[in-house]
């Protein structure tokens, strides 16, 4: 059941993704406002990871994954019924809170019941849904919104939450931890939530008010920079900072969150780009789009098992997360050169490819990571690693959508200009019985679809060139001094 919970809420992550186009037409809004769905969901699991640790010596762990099982069931229900984006909005947020304690807790539970000869086996369990619900994420979404509707991605988790919760609760009643009064630092909470939010909120609305045109947009930019700054000065000289900064005193530790954020970010953007391209403009359903997307999660399944016996010999993780990224990067310039008549193959071919890296990227950064801090400030260290990864999801997505529409705008101007400069396209189309603005339009949609295609080679481009520079920064890392249980990488 621990495994189950953890299982629907990397699932959330993913389910949506390629349900975005289909959300956005159901509720009339644009695709850039459709990320919010995603970004949302990202957002409130960030925040709420670095006050899990809390929660749980506070009220108890088991009390604290069975309320947050419970909100997610709830929530989820909200989210399927959900009639105008704000309810959806609001209904990701809340689900994202509960979601990000499923994750860590359902871990620190699996290593507490299970006894230590047995640990690893658990820890298997576990890993294994983490790596499963992505790929099953993007086929479950397309499939439920072509078989049924969007609102389904959110009521299939429903009698699954509300199920397990009690079932939980009684049984694991008698592992429940030990409450202890610990202070929380309710300052720096609520200046992570300011900037954060503001951070989001003018990277979401940015496009819509025309960026630092805007009063608004700018008025967010300076509360994120003050609220940030704020943030900074206060986490760094509290004595129970809700995120330790101070681990990042360690070179290794800095350059490995740094490494995991960008390629992490990059990783999300392009994944959250392909089906929304795929289905906008190549005709795919959201079925198809699910399950061509899908195949990079496969595949890194696969490898996961090699990445972990590789870690297993104690070879330099540098090494193998500098192979798995540039691996990666070389990939994605295959998706730089793809035109409109590319085929279902040559779209799912550098998917798979690419899923060959995943592992040798993510398996040994965290080892890495983890191991160049010092033994009691793991724990503080995972936690502000998995904030970091997940709010790079977020930002990159908002960022990746806001430029896929800017950079086809400024190609549908330059191509309308060189297009049919002589009329002669639209004398033939006049001439096969269309009328005058049935020519146009047609001629119209042509460039549009040409224009779409050539801003997302560019991206994909701009996305390999940031995998390129998360694989040299790996070097900026010294070798990690000692070796990390697996299951310390959850966070708390």
């Amino acid at each position: 059941m621990l495994a189950i919970a953890n299982f629907i809420a990397v699932l959330d992550m993913t389910i949506a993704n390629v349900s975005m186009a289909t959300i956005a037409g159901s509720l009339g809004i644009s695709s850039s406002q459709g990320t919010w769905v995603i970004t949302s969901y990202a957002v409130a699991e960030a925040i709420i990871v670095p006050l899990t640790g809390w929660l749980a010596a506070r009220f108890g762990a088991v009390r604290v994954f069975t309320t947050a099982m419970m909100m997610f069931g709830v929530f989820s229900a909200l989210c399927g019924v959900a009639h105008s984006l704000e309810m959806l909005v609001f209904g990701r947020i809340m689900q994202g809170l509960a979601g990000g304690c499923l994750m860590p807790l359902s871990q620190t539970l699996l290593m507490r019941i299970f006894p230590k000869e047995r640990a690893p086996a658990a820890m298997a369990l576990w890993a294994m849904t983490t790596l499963i619900a992505p790929v099953l994420g993007p086929i479950l979404g397309g499939s439920i919104c072509d078989n049924l509707s969007w609102p389904f991605i959110f009521f299939i988790n429903v009698p699954i939450a509300l199920g397990c919760a009690p079932l939980i609760a009684r049984t694991l009643a008698r592992f429940e931890s030990v409450k202890i009064k610990a202070p929380i630092d309710m300052v720096g909470l609520i200046l992570l939530v300011i900037f954060v939010g503001a951070l989001q909120l003018m990277l979401d609305l940015g496009k819509e008010h025309d960026w630092f045109a805007s009063v608004e947009i700018r008025a967010l930019a300076a509360i994120a920079i003050i609220g940030f700054l704020a943030f900074l000065a206060w986490e760094l000289t509290d004595k129970n900072p809700i995120v330790d900064l101070k681990v990042f005193r360690h070179r290794g530790f800095t350059a490995s969150v740094f490494t995991l954020s960008l390629g992490y970010g990059s990783m999300f953007g392009a994944n959250v780009l392909t089906p929304l391209w795929l289905q906008s403009y190549m005709g795919y359903t959201s079925t198809w789009a699910g399950m061509t997307t899908a195949w990079s999660g496969t595949t890194a399944v696969l490898m996961a098992p090699i990445a972990g016996m590789l870690m297993a010999k104690k070879l330099d993780p540098r090494r193998m997360v500098f192979i798995g990224l540039m691996w990666i990067a070389a990939v994605m310039l295959l998706r730089t050169y793809v035109t409109m008549d590319v085929t279902y193959w040559q779209i799912a071919i550098p998917l798979i490819l690419m899923g060959f890296g995943m592992p040798f990227f993510f398996v040994p950064l965290t080892a890495l990571s983890l191991g160049s801090v010092e033994e009691h400030e793991t724990a503080s260290a995972a936690g502000l690693q998995n904030f970091l990864r997940t709010m790079s999801g977020a930002v990159t997505t908002s960022l990746v959508t806001t430029a896929w529409d800017d950079k086809t705008v400024v190609a549908h101007a330059e191509l309308a200009g060189l297009t049919d400069q002589s009329g002669e396209t639209l004398r033939t189309l006049a001439a096969s019985g269309m009328s005058q603005d049935a020519a146009v339009s047609q001629l119209n949609n042509l460039v549009q679809s040409q224009s779409v295609m050539i801003a997302t080679n560019q991206l994909m481009f701009v996305v390999a060139v940031a995998f390129a520079i998360a694989a040299f920064a790996i070097w900026l890392a010294p070798r990690p001094s000692r070796a990390i249980n697996p299951a310390q990488a959850g966070g708390h």
